[in-house]
């Protein structure tokens, strides 16, 4: 069965060569390396974990073996997902870009619309996988068990109780996060807290004085809400207490989760396979005037060691 294709333009005046999209969020927990990434992973990959007690001892004169060393592993297994999409071309003969299909009765389809039929399909799967990455369902079609679904159901994961997060509280609420992470990861380098976007914009407001936590009417370097630049490089260069926050476009509001970078794994075949959209002909194969959009790739999320997660939830 084809995909619904619905055409509401008028076919007057100049195309203006270029088609626009409802926003789609991009993977920045990808983009960004926010997460340890485990490419070529064929069927699945064993995260093996190492737990040891006091294994310093009083010294004697023997050897003795007292202390314990625990192993237990994690199984890190991608999903197969796909992109099947079907257009007939006759669609757009009486399109803006109907000239691009050729004069001949054999089309093609046109060319501007085919590289952003392309860049869009990519858009809506990176933003999938951003979603999935940290509120997917295994349970549901199309989503993976994302990272909180995985560490709700693990008793060693540090719980915060959450909140709804406004620029009054932010500062608060970002404090319990801080000082529920374990003595042992604290001061770490690859440290984060990964935070939504709800949380994010809290913050900033929050430090440009308009939160309620003694920051200054004038907020940071006297400039209100002006002194935020936005996006940067290692992600918007926001940090708490020393401890750097990680915007991550797929977390759901009000609720934060503070790990290591080396601790949470994204597992996939190929990187590649994420940026790969094929456009199949079907006329040369089946006489039909269609053509196919197909794309295939895997994609999962596991995490090393519970008790060094906090989970804001």
């Amino acid at each position: 069965m084809a995909t619904t294709t619905n055409i509401t333009t008028t076919y007057a005046g100049q195309f203006a060569g270029e088609y626009i999209a409802a926003a789609f969020k991009s993977s920045p927990t990808i983009d960004q390396e926010g997460i340890t990434m485990k490419p070529n992973i064929k069927h699945k990959e064993v995260i093996k974990t190492v737990s040891t007690d006091a294994i310093a001892k009083d010294a004697t004169c023997d050897f003795a073996d007292t202390s314990t060393l625990t192993l237990a592993e994690r199984i890190l297994e991608p999903e197969e997902f796909q992109v099947n999409l079907e257009l007939c071309k006759k669609d757009f003969r009486s399109d803006w870009e109907a000239v691009e299909m050729g004069m001949s009765v054999y089309d093609n389809l046109p060319p501007t619309f085919s590289d952003f039929l392309i860049a869009h399909v990519l858009e809506q799967v990176a933003e999938r996988n951003e979603l999935n990455i940290w509120q997917g369902s295994n349970a549901l079609a199309g989503q993976f068990a994302g990272f909180l679904e995985l560490l709700s159901g693990d008793t060693a994961v540090v719980d915060v109780s959450s909140t709804t997060v406004t620029a009054s509280n932010v500062i608060e609420q970002l404090g319990r996060v801080a000082d529920a992470i374990p003595n042992e990861i604290y001061g770490k380098e690859d440290l984060n807290i990964y935070v939504p976007q709800n949380v994010a914009r809290a913050y900033v407001r929050a430090l440009g004085g308009f939160g309620t936590s003694g920051l200054g009417a004038n907020g940071t370097n006297g400039q209100g809400t002006q002194w935020f630049a936005g996006r940067g490089v290692g992600n918007i260069g926001l940090s708490f207490d020393g401890i750097n926050l990680f915007v991550a476009d797929g977390l759901a509001a009000n609720k934060m989760v503070a790990a290591r970078k080396s601790n949470l794994y994204f597992g996939t075949g190929l990187l590649s396979d994420h940026n790969e959209v094929k456009l199949l002909d079907m006329a040369e194969l089946d006489g039909s005037q269609n053509v196919r959009v197909i794309m295939r790739y895997t994609a999962a999320v596991q995490y090393g060691i519970g008790s060094d997660i906090v989970l804001y939830s």
